[in-house]
């Protein structure tokens, strides 16, 4: 049972809230409390409304009222909610790709954990933004396996059948026990077929199967039998199958917990799970690191940044 922490103004009224943030732009001074107080507690859908009318009313685009308002990750985070989650996250496959060395973590979290759905808007949205296909610059910037599970990913053919198959799940399983630790190297086209095209329910049991049959985790055969982003990629799918919101939860954590703090992902995952299941990863979070996620991110962050990200958390 998904839980957001976004549910939008109810009395939703995009004139109002278009001239609330007109007016904390003009004048001295930006007004920044009122502009984080609407956009943190409005829908994506709500804040395009935003837009559109901001636009029809003073011929400006919001975005760049706002970029020329605000500075540093506050900006960042502002412009990341303007967008839709599709245009959003093909901005963020983009600077991983095109940006100074290519960033793979970002690549594959995107990729390996979302819907045939949204991978299906990222690849329009991504050719709507960029000219140009998603499956190109991922396919330039990546080679080997990696680029084979990618592609596959980028297929959107996941089975979207909730309902399990034990009998199918036994036979997937073993199909994976013979493709890695029973045999010298690893056929991974195995790996990739299965880990791209079943049901997350259905990995679910695959992998409980393969416990049955190896005596061990899935996850020890993948750190033993790969390497590098293939192994990150497979790892990745393995744990969003077995427990998203952990997933989501573990990748905050790591964001937050080595020297300086990476605000991106922060920014990435809070913004892009506020609607479907943040309240659930706080609860996942706190149940594994004993901390409220909240205050974990009122040690990391500062100033108004801390204060949208805190207003998304709820």
């Amino acid at each position: 049972n998904l839980q957001p922490t976004v549910w939008g103004a109810p009395d939703f009224d995009a004139l109002v809230d278009v001239k609330a943030i007109r007016k904390a732009c003009k004048g001295l001074g930006t007004d920044e409390d009122t502009i984080i107080e609407i956009v943190t507690s409005r829908t994506a859908g709500q804040r395009q409304a935003i837009k559109q009318k901001y636009k029809d009313k003073y011929d400006d685009e919001l975005e760049d009222v706002l970029k020329s308002e605000l500075t540093g990750n506050l900006e960042k985070v502002i412009v990341a909610l303007l967008d839709t989650p599709s245009v959003f996250n093909a901005k963020e496959l983009r600077k991983a790709t095109k940006g100074a060395g290519t960033d793979e973590d970002i690549i594959v979290e995107i990729l390996c954990t979302a819907t045939n759905e949204e991978i299906c808007a990222l690849k329009d949205a991504y050719m709507e933004v960029f000219g140009q296909e998603l499956e190109l610059d991922i396919k330039s910037e990546t080679s080997g396996e990696v680029e084979h599970l990618l592609m596959s990913l980028l297929q959107a053919q996941r089975d979207e059948d909730y309902e399990v198959n034990e009998e199918q799940a036994e036979f997937d399983a073993k199909a994976l026990f013979e493709a890695g630790e029973e045999r010298w190297g690893t056929d991974e086209s195995v790996f990739n077929y299965i880990l791209a095209t079943k049901h997350y329910n259905q990995l679910k049991a695959i992998f409980k199967a393969y416990e049955n049959i190896a005596g061990s985790d899935i996850k020890d055969a993948i750190k033993n039998e790969t390497s590098g982003n293939l192994k990150k990629a497979y790892l990745t799918i393995v744990r969003y199958a077995k427990n998203s919101q952990l997933y989501f939860a573990n990748r905050l954590h790591h964001a937050m917990k080595d020297v300086g703090t990476d605000e991106d992902t922060l920014i990435r995952i809070i913004v892009s799970r506020s609607e479907i299941d943040l309240e659930t990863i706080k609860e996942r979070y706190e149940e594994k690191y004993d901390v409220p996620l909240r205050q974990a991110i009122s040690s990391e962050c500062s100033g108004d940044f801390k204060q949208v990200l805190l207003e998304l958390l709820h």
